[in-house]
């Protein structure tokens, strides 16, 4: 595969004006404005280019794509359309970050960056299970998201694995395309709100299954069913279904941020004035700190957003330098 002259693999910069975390949505947009504003981002793909977006089959809610767009070619779209205004695209992963004073330093490997300014896109990722099929799979009958792929499952029983409040508001939510959603618990009660409980139980759509683990996924090129193990007694049941929804949580990617930048209790980065991090000229964007939207249309806007803030702090540090 031929690469671009703007894409280069763990090339070391010395110094760049803007520092981007994250190949999703939110980093590719954000590349695109820095670039056209002519402030030469560097974009580090991270361990998963492309984002979750990679593992989306069909994008139908993406505005400017009326008939739909696969997944990876939107996110390739992206990655061309960032090249092409000037962002250098590094194939490598920022594992250690320095914000107590600018530049800030970023270690890929061995290679230090110095920015004076840093976007971070690095997204969050579905927890999964770790099934033998899960991944084999994933975007063919599983999914971690009901907003994003719920549309394809119109008339099929479904099966939502948790037992929190994001697993009842995915159960209901696929209600609108769904003949029937088999909530599956782990243990004995719920631990999502009353008020969710009681809006599940009044819904003649779904039914709630405790004491029940998800052992295996069952299909050969697409999900035909799962594989349930009782608690009780250790037994195990085939039930078939059309797709399995994991409801289980995400976890931020902000792991390296831990000391550097302010985070909330569940990981995420804590955003100020819709962009701004705790420390000046760092700027956040898309599912890193967002864990109520999570969609592809919302990240490119705050991957924009963070954009254009990072061009007006550069802008004033260079007018009283």
């Amino acid at each position: 595969m031929k690469i671009e002259p703007s894409v280069l693999h763990c090339s070391l910069m010395q110094h760049v004006k803007v520092a981007i975390l994250g190949s999703g949505p939110a980093g590719y947009t954000a590349g695109i404005y820095a670039a056209r504003a002519d402030l030469k981002p560097v974009l580090f793909a991270g361990p998963e280019p492309g984002g979750q977006l990679m593992w989306t089959t069909e994008v139908e809610n993406f505005p400017g794509f009326p008939k739909g767009v696969i997944g990876p070619e939107l996110m390739q779209a992206m990655r061309e359309q960032a090249s092409r205004f000037g962002t250098t695209i590094v194939e490598s992963t920022v594992t250690k970050v320095d914000f107590s004073q600018r530049p800030f330093k970023l270690w890929a490997g061995e290679d230090v960056t110095e920015a004076e300014s840093v976007i971070i896109s690095t997204g969050a990722s579905a927890k999964w299970l770790g099934l033998p099929n899960e991944q084999r799979l994933r975007g063919h009958g599983v999914s971690a998201c009901a907003t994003c792929d719920g549309f394809f499952f119109k008339g099929k029983e479904l099966v939502v694995v948790g037992g929190g409040d994001a697993a009842l508001e995915e159960a209901t939510y696929l209600t609108k395309f769904a003949t029937k959603v088999t909530v599956l618990v782990r243990g004995q009660a719920l631990r999502a709100s009353k008020a969710l409980q009681h809006r599940a139980e009044q819904d003649p759509k779904i039914s709630i299954r405790y004491g029940v683990n998800v052992v295996d996924v069952l299909g050969s090129e697409t999900v035909t069913g799962v594989k349930l193990q009782h608690a009780e007694n250790g037994t195990t049941e085939d039930v078939a279904t059309g797709g399995v929804f994991l409801a289980i949580g995400h976890q931020p990617n902000t792991s390296i941020f831990q000391g550097q930048l302010e985070l909330d209790v569940k990981g995420y980065l804590v955003v100020k004035d819709q962009v701004f991090s705790s420390v000046p000229g760092v700027f956040i964007g898309g599912d890193v700190a967002d864990y109520r939207y999570r969609q592809a249309v919302t990240a490119a806007g705050w991957g924009c957003m963070a954009a254009l803030e990072a061009e007006k702090f550069l802008a004033h540090l260079n007018a009283t330098t």
